[in-house]
């Protein structure tokens, strides 16, 4: 029976054992339970290491749609865990921390949204997968910022388009595509706080390394670039390219998995512009701990729910995703 407190909390509170291998436990329960560990590339390194599937939003959504498990923990923020529930409606999904929100897709109500959408007659709704499933489901098609140019330009020229809730994706799309979307007003709190003096100090003192950036960042920033893409394409640039030293504007997480797939390269983290401190992180996916991984294995708790109403109307444009991510692909 799971407490009060912890109910009240959102994430399991159990004492963990000082004696044991906290991760050699983790991967026994999931033996155990038949659970797979999904994990964001903007959670803790130690998290990522004990995940059974690293990825960026694109790959976590494609992966859990593929997955056999009969549990799913998701390892990343509560709108991955409904992404989640509503591909595999049938599996138990966990996430370690129900507070583990995302400030993108709170800047997003889901009830002025739809005001919003309502405002704008005509217009097709493409919407950022950072977003809640009631957002999701008054929208056509579902984008990462891996696949939102092609999605965007998939629809004839002169289709009206809304795009939510990242304003700055929405003009770094529109600029490189020449739409004209109608923009929702939302940022996430992270991508917004890069500046460009702090950036343009470090180019300076590593003046050979090459600018990774993140497009829900500010466009002054983008402008700075050498490489503009999600999290897997700069990752996979990181890897694939001659440079050996790089600026990597994005949650600092990723930094990770890079220097695990290219140990012999340097990858600077530039910081926020209202700190001192080395890097920028989501406070968010910092919510994820081994210690509350375990206990969520172990207690099977807390569980994502979606509405059932929600979760089939959000079902399509997520699915019209992946489908033209399919397509997309083989063309």
């Amino acid at each position: 029976m799971i407490p009060e407190n912890w109910k009240q909390q959102g994430f399991a509170d159990a004492p963990i054992p000082a004696d044991i291998d906290l991760k050699a436990e983790i991967r026994r329960l999931c033996r155990e339970k038949e659970a797979i560990i999904m994990a964001h590339y903007y959670t803790a390194g130690e998290v990522q290491d004990v995940a059974d599937f690293v990825g960026d939003s694109l790959a976590l959504a494609q992966h859990a749609a593929g997955t056999d498990a009969k549990i799913i923990v998701m390892c990343g923020v509560h709108f991955m865990g409904e992404t989640n529930k509503i591909l595999c409606p049938d599996k138990k999904v966990l996430i370690p921390d129900l507070n583990a929100t995302c400030s993108l897709a709170e800047s997003c109500p889901a009830a002025d949204f739809a005001a919003f959408v309502k405002a704008h007659p005509g217009h097709k709704v493409i919407s950022y997968v950072n977003t809640s499933a009631a957002v999701k489901a008054v929208t056509d098609v579902v984008v990462t910022s891996g696949n939102a140019r092609e999605i965007v330009e998939s629809f004839p020229v002169d289709q009206p388009l809304i795009f939510g809730p990242d304003r700055n994706l929405g003009a770094h799309i529109n600029s490189v595509t020449g739409r004209q979307m109608v923009l929702w007003d939302g940022a996430c709190h992270v991508h917004e706080r890069f500046s460009v003096e702090k950036l343009v100090e470090l180019k300076h003192q590593y003046p050979a390394a090459k600018v990774l950036v993140h497009p829900e960042c500010r466009g002054a920033v983008v402008k700075l670039a050498d490489v503009v893409g999600s999290t897997a394409k700069l990752l996979q640039y990181a890897v694939a390219s001659q440079a050996e030293s790089f600026l990597v504007v994005t949650e600092s997480g990723i930094l990770h998995e890079m220097q695990r797939r290219a140990p012999g390269k340097q990858f600077i983290p530039v910081p926020p512009d209202d700190s001192t401190c080395a890097c920028n992180e989501c406070n968010f996916m910092r919510l994820i701990t081994l210690g509350k991984l375990y206990n969520t294995l172990r207690y099977e708790w807390p569980e994502v729910e979606v509405p059932a109403d929600v979760a089939q109307a959000a079902l399509r444009p997520i699915r019209a995703m992946l489908d033209l991510s399919k397509r997309l692909t083989r063309g």
